[in-house]
């Protein structure tokens, strides 16, 4: 760094702020590099917070500062992270929200300033004109206030005279006027037809008007295990103590119809099981009951008549319902959450692994349109560990041939003569049986051993021979060493069959039993990601045909009984047993339009491809590409004559289908094993035999579905050279289907500019009357366990008809739902710039949808708050910068689509509605019923179920700035859903989330880590709360963290943050569709 920029930063901190400087490319020996997989030597830079540079024009990490904007500042030193002052009394809400967000982003060691802006300008009535933050920028006044508020000395004349002086400005008016409420119903659907359709939720008969009090409950210390608490809510003296027909969550929660005043009383478990306390182990357990509050249940009925709003009075009492209904299906049966399964239900499938998936019923009761409650009941299916001895668990969760072996393989290894020895790979897979409960069983145990229940605290290195502990001997108090292997010997006679496997510690100090004894209890969940094998397996069982369905709600109706039900019945609540019937539109189907032909798939949702031409073909001829074979030993083999002849039918059937290809031999190789490197031979060779042009398209022929493969060959395409790839399976290629063919030329053709097809019978625009840009957002997050970071896509629309989209992608924190206004800025900025380059005709868009993905109903405010309002000013400021047009005039429309539901169709035999399958046609809405009583939201299904019953997408429109009238809204959802542009059927979501889902699934290949380290592991999350946890007892102790595990931790903590790589975009890959 030259001294002149030294000395113009040193002047910047002195004034608030640090600018930022463009910094230059990676040494190939740096990390951001070195992570890479591939050969070393690409030009890759990084910006001023280590994110991955664009060499892209308008990009805007291309350049430190663009014209005209003021760079962007740094308050805060990041190598020194200033803490919050905890003596000053912040006001919570801002608190809280340095507290969780301080950290987490993208490694940055200082708050987002926009952020911080926000909180201020809301929480302290400041003017947003005082601490206004420019595009790049923040004005010096603003900057004084946040730094007199969040470094170690707030209490600066200067800062105090400048807070005091902006409480007395007036507020500024919200600039961008967004709703706090839900849109209400504009309207019904009148197109298409009616039909009568049933739907699996049954009406309310009768609820209470009653008075129900709730109480706030502490057992014990309040941070007592969930089995302990139901053992003491159960207990004789507390039911003595507060009566009959008490609602209990099973945590904090009761309810009562009595009302009783505080009450204090201890449980003695030991008194109410007729045993003798332990020596210095008491058994008592203090419970303390308040009331809490008041619920007024004809609170819903007064919401339902429109009488008043739907404030907390009315979500206490539906809560109350929704606890109510849960009661006794959780004595009966497993309970997780709303959904119950039998333990005697035969309904179950093994799937390997030492794990079942399980058929059980899910209930929830839900506030609907009509003015009534109706409770949703449908098929549920999860997966259990089995109730298998657990060294027949061990063996199957290892994947060991038997349990010597498993015994064998779980000892410590020694990877070199060098490295200290390491816990093998069979035991850290022992680790998913941590905290599963289990009994012991063995010839001689009392009653009271059977009956107890223990938990897997860890699987020891040791086994029965070398685990050594000191037994008592009863009559003469002696002491004696002893192994596990002899106890059992030597008191019960029991020579153990395999000594040599695990010992299993329990949650007790120093209880610990051999594996042989133990047998895990049926009905616990299994919590972590199941394999593709057992993927298969589940989809099989869970995927039911829609009589099979019926039938499997009709049995989950008889289980929850709800007649007999002695709690619903006590309450005066009364649901009818007859599925609700609702009026439903089957809309018409649209025509598909190909380049030269029309297809009319009616109301079958589907068409052929064979004999059509795509609509647009590729844009530029197909002159600069290859195909490389990657074999490996033992599985599908691929010759180059082979991949020839396959390439010669591929390239002539791209040609009937309109393509365009100058290159009809393209040159073949076979790959090394090192994928990256087939990528880099496969680009020189292109280069060096096509006339030195860039390649367009780079083909790979892979032996398999090997995951790390096709990450590493995505990564090294999409990442380092920028050059769009297809992957295909040798088994594939040497069956040659003209088919299979056909369906990958379809994403061929896409990736490589083109269109498959679009809607037929509308104007050139499509739907849209005036320039029209739609947005798909999907926040996608990992498996259970895992610290991979949630990854946020989004999608946007290039083209007039919205057929084509490009897509970006980045990490968004560890399962951060809400995509973060660094990352919507990141992302959106320049695909806004090229939208409007080659869409827009250089202008703004007049109308915008923003589609969005996997939000639940109550974070549908953030959407609007957070997301939607980091969009508007996006667009503000290219307004400001550029010229374009005024962005107020952009009509927002905000759209959640969500398939996480439990509502199904069941049409009427021979409905027009109902396929061969009575599975509901493509086209069937539903705006009644089972939608909210007020607000704009309707299921429909727009695709044509393959197998199982079709689950349609609920919609719910948020806000709509363009009063689009229903029957143009929803035919225009319907309509798009027929062209997704790899399918010959239209598909069950609209296509910009579609795409998003897809782009966020891809984006797991450019994660920043060589994709050789493998997948995420599923116990990594437990790993790295067990190293905080040894990190604060050492930091109590005034000790230092041993080097490998702060190497550990700071490597799990560095995950969840850790940006992206970028995409190298010299030729545009990412304004095309590189993930399809």
């Amino acid at each position: 760094m030259t001294g002149a920029v030294k000395k113009r930063e040193a002047k910047a901190r002195q004034a608030g702020r640090l600018e930022r400087t463009e910094t230059t490319a990676p040494r190939s020996d740096s990390p951001e590099v070195a992570r890479m997989d591939g050969p070393a030597g690409s030009s890759v830079g990084d910006d001023a917070r280590g994110r991955r540079m664009s060499s892209t024009p308008g990009s805007r990490a291309g350049s430190a500062v663009r014209a005209g904007s003021v760079a962007r500042p740094m308050l805060f030193d990041p190598a020194k992270k200033p803490p919050l002052n905890k003596n000053i009394d912040y006001p919570a809400n801002v608190y809280n929200m340095f507290s969780q967000y301080y950290p987490a982003r993208h490694s940055l060691s200082f708050p987002r300033y926009h952020d911080i802006i926000y909180y201020l300008s809301k929480t302290f009535s400041l003017s947003i004109r005082l601490v206004f933050v420019m595009e790049d920028g923040i004005l010096a006044k603003g900057a004084k206030i946040i730094e007199g508020m969040f470094l170690d000395t707030p209490k600066d004349p200067l800062v105090e005279a400048a807070i005091e002086a902006a409480k007395k400005l007036p507020p500024d008016p919200n600039p961008y006027d967004l709703p706090t409420e839900c849109l209400t119903r504009p309207g019904y659907n009148s197109t298409g037809q009616g039909v009568l359709v049933n739907i699996n939720s049954y009406a309310v008969a009768k609820f209470p008007d009653l008075v129900v009090y709730q109480y706030d409950i502490l057992i014990g210390s309040g941070v007592e295990k969930r089995g302990l608490v139901t053992k003491i809510w159960n207990s004789k003296t507390l039911q003595r103590e507060v009566g009959q027909g008490w609602v209990f969550d099973g945590n904090r929660l009761g309810w009562s119809m009595k009302e009783i005043p505080n009450r204090q009383f201890t449980v003695d478990l030991d008194e109410e099981q007729g045993t003798l306390a332990r020596p210095g182990r008491s058994n008592s357990h203090k419970v303390q009951i308040r009331p809490s509050t008041k619920i007024n249940l004809a609170a819903i009925q007064e919401y339902l008549n429109g009488k008043m709003t739907m404030d907390n009075s009315v979500l206490q009492a539906i809560d109350f319902f929704d606890h109510l209904m849960r009661v006794t299906p959780s004595k009966k049966m497993y309970a997780l959450k709303r959904s119950f399964f039998d333990p005697k239900m035969v309904k179950r499938e093994r799937l390997g692994g030492g794990v079942e998936a399980m058929k059980g019923v899910y209930q929830s009761v839900r506030i609907a349109h009509g003015g009534r409650l109706v409770v949703n009941v449908d098929v549920s299916n999860c997966v259990f560990y089995g109730d298998y001895p657990m060294e027949v668990m061990a063996t199957q969760v290892t994947g060991s041939a038997n349990a010597l072996i498993c015994g064998e393989m779980s000892k410590k290894v020694k990877p070199s003569f060098r490295e200290a020895e390491k816990e093998s790979l069979t035991f850290l897979k022992l680790k998913k049986l941590k905290k599963v409960r289990f009994r012991v069983r063995y010839r001689g145990a009392s009653e009271k051993v059977l009956k107890q229940v223990h938990m897997v605290k860890e699987f020891a290195q040791e086994n029965c021979y070398n685990w050594h502990f000191n037994q008592k001997d009863k009559e003469t108090g002696v002491e004696k060493r002893t192994s596990i292997f002899d106890y059992f010997m030597d008191k019960y006679n029991i020579h153990l069959s395999h000594p040599t496997m695990c010992v299993v510690e329990t949650m007790r100090k120093g209880i610990a039993f051999p594996m042989e004894v133990c047998y895990v209890e049926p009905g616990q969940k299994y919590p972590y990601k199941i394999d593709a094998v057992q993927t298969a397996s589940m989809i099989k069982f869970a995927v039911t045909r829609p009589k099979e369905r019926r039938e499997g709600i009709e049995g989950g109706l008889a289980l929850l009984n709800w007649a007999e039900d002695p709690y619903i019945r006590n309450y005066g609540l009364k649901i009818s047993t007859d599925m609700l019937e609702t009026h439903a539109r089957l809309l018409a189907p649209p025509v598909v339009q190909f380049a030269k032909t029309v297809q009319k798939p009616g109301y079958s949702g589907r068409w052929r491809l064979d004999g059509q031409q795509f609509l647009l073909p590729n844009k530029n001829d197909l002159v600069h590409w290859g195909v490389c074979i990657i074999n490996s030993v033992g599985r599908d083999h691929l010759d180059i004559p082979g991949a020839s002849t396959f390439i010669r039918t591929f390239v002539n059937t791209y040609k009937g289908h309109g393509g365009k290809v100058s290159n009809a031999n393209p040159p073949i190789m076979e790959g090394p094993a090192d994928e990256a490197k087939c990528v880099t031979d496969l680009f020189n060779e292109i280069v060096a035999k096509t006339g030195g042009g860039k390649p367009q398209m780079m083909v790979f022929l892979l032996a398999g579905k090997d995951s790390i493969c096709y990450e590493r060959i995505k990564k090294s395409c999409d990442c380092r050279y920028g050059v769009v790839s297809q992957c295909m399976q040798n088994a594939h290629v040497k069956r040659g289907q003209g088919q299979y063919i056909s369906n990958v030329l379809m994403k061929f053709n896409a990736k490589l500019g083109g269109t498959t097809s679009k809607v037929g019978g509308k104007p050139p625009g499509g739907h849209f009357k005036t320039p029209t840009m739609i947005v798909g957002a999907d926040v996608s997050h990992a498996s259970p366990g895992s610290l991979q970071p949630s990854m946020a896509a989004l999608t946007c629309s290039m083209d007039k008809t919205g057929c084509r989209y490009a897509a970006a992608c980045e990490s968004n924190g560890h399962r951060v739902e809400m995509v973060t206004q660094f990352n919507l800025e990141d992302m959106l900025t320049p695909l806004f710039r090229q939208w409007m380059s080659e869409v827009g005709m250089g202008r703004m868009p007049q109308q915008f949808f923003y589609f969005r993905d996997g939000v639940s109903e109550g974070q549908y405010q953030h959407v609007i708050q957070q997301e939607v309002k980091h969009i508007k000013r996006i667009w503000r400021t290219l307004d400001e910068s550029n010229k374009y047009v005024n962005y107020e005039k952009i009509k927002f429309t905000v759209i959640v689509a969500s398939k996480r539901h439990h509502i199904r169709f069941f049409p009427k035999e021979r409905s027009p509605a109902a396929d061969k399958n009575m599975n509901p046609c493509p086209g069937v809405l539903v705006e009644k019923d089972v939608t909210h009583p007020f607000e704009y939201d309707f299921y429909l299904n727009s695709h044509s179920a393959i197998q199982g019953t079709a689950r349609p997408t609920h919609y719910h429109v948020l806000m709509d700035e363009a009063n689009i009238p229903p029957n143009e809204l929803q035919n225009m959802i319907y309509e798009h859903c027929y062209q997704y542009m790899r399918s010959t059927t239209p598909v069950s979501l609209f296509p910009a989330v579609y795409y998003a889902h897809l782009a966020s699934k891809r984006a797991v290949s450019h994660e920043n880590r060589p994709a050789s380290s493998g997948a995420h592991q599923y116990n990594e999350e437990q790993q790295r709360l067990e190293l905080i946890k040894l990190k604060e007892e050492a930091d109590r102790d005034g000790k230092k963290l041993s080097k490998t595990n702060s190497e550990k931790l700071h490597r799990f903590t560095e995950a969840e943050s850790r940006p992206l790589l970028k995409m190298k975009n010299d030729t545009g890959i990412m304004w095309g569709m590189w993930y399809i």
